[in-house]
């Protein structure tokens, strides 16, 4: 499960960096909630949560790639 968490945390980390002229970004992020791939971002949201980071919006997080590596790296213990 762990595994699951850490791979689906990296990989939102670096769509979140990619900037918003890529596909895999507009689909996570911009993409209207009800147009948006089932589950992603509310996964996400229950990592985050699991692990105490409460009301910081993920892809803010996200962005500061030091500070999101260190979360990662956290879910993987």
């Amino acid at each position: 499960m762990r595994a699951i968490e850490t791979k689906r945390m990296r990989w939102a980390g670096h769509v979140a960096r990619m900037g918003d002229r890529r596909g895999a970004y507009w689909v996570l992020v911009e993409r209207p909630k009800g147009k948006r791939p089932i589950g992603w971002e509310d996964n996400i949201k229950m990592d985050l949560q699991e692990m105490g980071w409460l009301g910081m919006k993920w892809i803010n997080l996200a962005e500061d790639r030091e500070r999101w590596r260190a979360l990662v790296n956290s879910v993987m213990l």
